[in-house]
Parts: structure tokens; sequence; C-alpha cells
């Protein structure tokens, strides 16, 4: 019997980490849906240069803080589909300044995006992936939800937040095999580190063990692993990929 072909969803994935999330389960041979939410020209330029390598790439546009919207999402890919296989909530946002500063709606637009967001998408795909009894979902997170960072509380609260979520839902989906993961990337490089001058870019790779900044790619080699059958017997867990940031 001719084996079936998995389905990745990737929420952000039309920039930075997501799209090297994208690229990788799409050369990984996963039929991979990506979501965006202002930017369709980037999510077109990608899946049509993925297509034409022979990959099944499709972005859907999802605003991942609103539950309608996410769930017409994964209704469209379950009826394209007819199955989800992976989610990897990925998409986020800062709004940084130092708490003084920062406005009740910053600090809303932020936790909706980066911890509803994902609560909403686990909520919508877990039901599927019950009657599977299988499934994968991979969070990431950020080393500042394990560290904390001046002025990014919205943030780091919201990182923070993914990895209770990561915990305490391993533990209610161990039963039906859907394996729950958290990756808590350092400092990468980004669109979102590009704002960064030449001083705090140094400042921050003199912190780090590795003397670098990691490229998306890296993070996308951990996804590639929690997604697959090696990672079988993990769940639960946090890894931090950030050249021995927190240690």
């Amino acid at each position: 019997m001719e084996a079936v072909q998995k389905v990745a969803l990737v929420t952000g994935g039309s920039r930075g980490i997501g799209e090297a999330i994208v690229k990788r389960l799409a050369q990984d041979g996963f039929i991979v849906f990506g979501t965006y939410n202002n930017n369709p020209d980037k999510a077109t330029a990608i899946s049509e240069s993925l297509n034409a390598e022979g990959k099944s790439v499709h972005f859907i546009k999802m605003d991942i803080a609103s539950a309608e919207s996410v769930q017409q999402g994964i209704d469209e890919i379950l009826t394209k589909s007819g199955r989800i296989d992976v989610l990897v909530n990925n998409a986020g946002i800062t709004k940084d300044t130092l708490l003084m500063r920062m406005t009740e709606q910053d600090w809303d637009d932020v936790l909706n995006t980066n911890l509803k967001g994902a609560f909403l998408c686990c909520k919508a795909v877990a039901r599927p992936m019950m009657s599977q009894r299988s499934g994968r979902i991979i969070n990431i997170s950020s080393i500042v939800g394990l560290r904390g960072n001046a002025g990014q509380v919205n943030y780091s609260s919201s990182k923070s937040g993914m990895i209770g979520l990561t915990k305490s839902l391993a533990q209610e989906l161990a039963s039906r095999n859907i394996l729950v993961n958290c990756i808590a990337p350092g400092y990468i490089e980004t669109d979102m580190t590009e704002k960064l001058n030449e001083d705090q870019r140094k400042a921050f790779s003199d912190k780090i063990p590795l003397k670098r900044a990691a490229k998306p790619e890296e993070v996308a080699q951990v996804v590639s692993f929690f997604a697959h059958s090696d990672s079988s017997y993990v769940t639960g867990q946090v890894i931090a990929v950030d050249g021995g940031l927190a240690m």
C-alpha cells in the first residue's frame, strides 16, 4: 500500500524562521501549508519557487489571533489534504519598549498573536490529530522566554507562556500519540534582528559562547527532528537553539 504523504502547517511561513521551516519540511517530503497575514507577494514567490522544484507548498491567509480565521484555515487544509500531521506555531510579532512606556495595546497585540494564536491553532488541530491518533505540535518560543529581556516584557511573557502551553498540552495529548515540543531560538539572523545596530549586534554576539548568530535553517533542522519519527519518544521538551547562550 502506498504511504500517505504527510501534511504540515507552518504559521508565519513567509519570512525568517518560518520561511526556512517551510523549505525544510518541503525538502523532507511534506505537503506544506504556510500562513501569511500581510505579505501575499512573498508567500506566492516562495510557493511558486518550491513547487517548480517538485515540492508541494501552499499558502493561505490567516489571522492567527482570530478563532474564526484559524478554524477556516484548518478546515481548508483538511478539505484539500484530509489530514494535518505537523503544526508549527511560528508566527510572532514584537512591540518592544520599556514597561513604563508600554501601552495596553502593545501588550494585547503581542500576547494575542504570539500566545493566543498558538493556543487557537493547537485547539483547531487537536481534534483531527486525535482522530488520526498521531501528530506533532512544535511551538517556536524564544530564549527570552527562558531568560527574560529588558524592554520585552510583552514578548518574553508570550514566549514563556508558549513553554507552559507546550508542557501542559504534551500531558493532555500523549495518550493519543501526539507529541508536543518547543524550540527556543536565541539570536537568529532574520529581518527582526536586522533592526539592531552594529553595537547591539556585537553586544549580543559577545554573550554567545559560539560567538555568532544562528541562521534560520539551523532552527529548521530541529523542527525537522521533532516532525519525524526520530523524535518518537520525545514530548514536553524545550530545546534552546542559542549557541549556548542559556547555559
